[in-house]
């Protein structure tokens, strides 16, 4: 059994996000915190959105990782940035990596006044699925 990812008539059909995922019975569910642009200390990495959203997924798929999953798991992503920040360079930034075949994954996003790390420009989230 996998994920599907069905078509919703009368919605648009994306090649960026799906509409609705439906996870099979037994599988194993991964949800992944906010992640900024920050390293290893907390420190943010950079006044740059594009550096930021660089890291930021970059600490999304350590957390991935270290629940057995990959960024090919992942069936939804939030995703909040700054109102100030470039959203085309922080998707530039980001958007090869998460490019794949089949049906793209679920899609939230919110342009925020403020973020819980002070110089954050970006956080994402995420919720992944192992199935058995």
């Amino acid at each position: 059994m996998s994920i599907s990812y069905p078509s919703v008539p009368g919605l648009v059909n994306s090649p960026g996000f799906s509409h609705v995922a439906v996870i099979p019975p037994g599988s194993t569910m991964i949800h992944v915190g906010g992640q900024n642009g920050v390293d290893d200390s907390g420190a943010v990495v950079s006044d740059d959105v594009a550096v930021q959203s660089a890291r930021a997924l970059d600490n999304a798929v350590a957390a991935l990782a270290a629940a057995g999953a990959t960024l090919a798991d992942v069936i939804g992503w939030t995703v909040l940035i700054h109102q100030d920040a470039d959203l085309r360079a922080a998707y530039g930034a980001v958007g090869p990596k998460l490019a794949r075949d089949g049906a793209p994954p679920l899609v939230t996003a919110a342009r925020v006044a403020g973020l819980g790390v002070p110089g954050a420009l970006i956080e994402v989230s995420a919720i992944a699925a192992l199935t058995p």
